[in-house]
């Protein structure tokens, strides 16, 4: 936790990176930073805000990559079967926002997040229901910790 406790002095301005930072592919615990600097002064509104919009960020960085892979080279890479990815593009394009919401989960939330780009979901609401479940996540830590 001493690591944390660096991080948590310089305030919310390193919330917001380590939460961006955690939603990328790079291995961070952003909910660690944030229990830690609930137990400080900060309010819990301002901890909410920072990290979900910093995390969302974070989480739509990885919808940029997936939009700039090209998308047939990449399955021909994987090895992927065309008509599975046919499939795969049919249900992104269908229902493909809606799996933003788990987009806050660790390890395959970043591969959830990359498939919305590659698939070419529709940014605003993939940007909306991300937050929305990032958002829900942290309210559970500081909740957690504060007793709302």
């Amino acid at each position: 936790m001493e690591l944390f406790t660096g991080w948590a002095d310089a305030g919310l301005p390193a919330l917001f990176a380590a939460c961006f930072l955690a939603a990328t592919i790079l291995p961070f615990s952003s909910e660690a930073l944030l229990a830690a600097m609930a137990l400080g002064p900060w309010s819990s509104l301002a901890l909410l805000a920072v990290a979900s919009v910093g995390n969302t960020l974070g989480g739509l960085t990885n919808y940029g990559i997936g939009r700039w892979l090209p998308e047939g080279r990449l399955m021909r890479w994987l090895r992927v079967d065309p008509a599975k990815a046919q499939r795969w593009h049919a249900l992104v394009r269908r229902r493909g926002a809606w799996a933003a919401l788990l987009c806050w989960l660790p390890v395959v939330g970043d591969p959830i997040a990359i498939a919305l780009g590659l698939f070419r979901a529709p940014w605003l609401p993939v940007a909306a229901v991300m937050f929305l479940g990032k958002a829900a996540r942290y309210a559970v830590v500081i909740a957690a910790l504060r007793g709302w």
